[in-house]
């Protein structure tokens, strides 16, 4: 255990110094100088040395390297630098918005979770009936829809359509599935705001899900071990949830830690449909569009902790879910 987990800390070092080098050396040259966004719009700017020393303060007067290792040395201090645009502190930023993101990565991440792995056992035991041909329609116009196409579709229906019936009309009892259709109220938890943001993050990762679940369920179903257990006369239910359910959990977990970091590092297509107030929003519309470079380093910092942080999870549960799996 001592030795798996000094090497994943040790490959996750590595990835932190790839991903954040990359971004680094893509930043740099981009051809829009991060100086740009202090300069007025009203047709007037800086003059030349104004502008050569707000280089110098910002640490362009120093080769790329040396900017990179000290930045790199600040963010193993928890200093992530001020944002250029907003000239509030990075780490600041990100803990404003990052209560947003967290839950509706939950609420995405739950609906994923409630729906895949139980449809998926369903379609299994029941192969080739109406439950399996359902749970398999489902799961395709999950995986075939993007994101931001059930967002909107969704928006349309619950939002636009259903709000606009009238009180007189004979349909006016469907108003009350009528929800909001985006933004968050800060500061107080509105669980109608929810519903349509964690089902368009949530169903197409729930459609994989099932996917996974049913393929790894009939595999097991149809092993050797499970016909024993059913000639010793095991009944049904025993068979399908301790021999064969346990065993098929392994792939479907190692997908579900892995998504649960993706939720929380942004859902950014969701986030921009329904204007949700989370990082994935403010890495776009903020660090990206400005090229405001310590806001943007910052933010991959925290998706790249994130999803290193539950892929080691994932990798340590595989012992707990099988005990057949073991770190050395």
């Amino acid at each position: 255990m001592f030795r798996f987990l000094a090497g994943r800390i040790l490959t996750s070092l590595i990835s932190v110094f790839g991903a954040t080098l990359a971004i680094f050396i893509l930043v740099h040259v981009n051809p829009k100088d991060p100086r740009e966004i202090f300069v007025p719009q009203s047709g007037y700017g800086l003059t030349q040395e104004s502008w050569n020393r707000l280089g110098d303060r910002l640490g362009f007067d120093k080769p790329a390297p040396v900017q990179y290792v000290e930045w790199l040395g600040r963010v193993f201090r928890l200093d992530f630098g001020v944002s250029l645009g907003l000239q509030i502190d990075v780490w600041d930023i990100i803990k404003g918005r990052l209560g947003a993101t967290v839950q509706l990565g939950i609420g995405g991440w739950l609906i994923a979770v409630l729906m895949g792995i139980p449809t998926g056992v369903v379609a299994a035991v029941w192969r080739g009936g109406f439950f399996d041909y359902l749970a398999r329609f489902v799961a395709l116009v999950g995986q075939a829809a993007p994101a931001f196409v059930t967002g909107i579709v969704m928006i349309w229906l619950f939002s636009v359509n259903l709000q606009a019936i009238s009180e007189d009309s004979p349909f006016a009892f469907l108003r009350i599935f009528a929800m909001p259709a985006g933004g968050r109220t800060p500061d107080e938890l509105r669980w109608k705001e929810y519903v349509l943001p964690c089902l368009a993050l949530g169903w197409g990762s729930a459609a994989g899900l099932m996917r996974l679940t049913r393929s790894s369920m009939l595999e097991i179903l149809d092993s050797e071990f499970v016909k024993m257990a059913r000639a010793k006369g095991v009944g049904n239910t025993t068979v399908i949830f301790k021999h064969a359910l346990r065993n098929a959990l392994i792939a479907p977990i190692t997908s579900m830690l892995l998504l649960f970091a993706g939720f929380l590092n942004g859902a950014l297509v969701v986030e921009i449909v329904f204007s949700w107030p989370g990082i994935g929003q403010v890495a776009l519309q903020e660090a990206v569009q400005n090229n405001d470079f310590p806001l943007l380093l910052g933010t991959v910092i925290i998706f790249l902790m994130y999803f290193l942080v539950f892929a080691t999870l994932a990798d340590i549960l595989y012992t707990v879910i099988d005990p057949r799996v073991r770190l050395r």
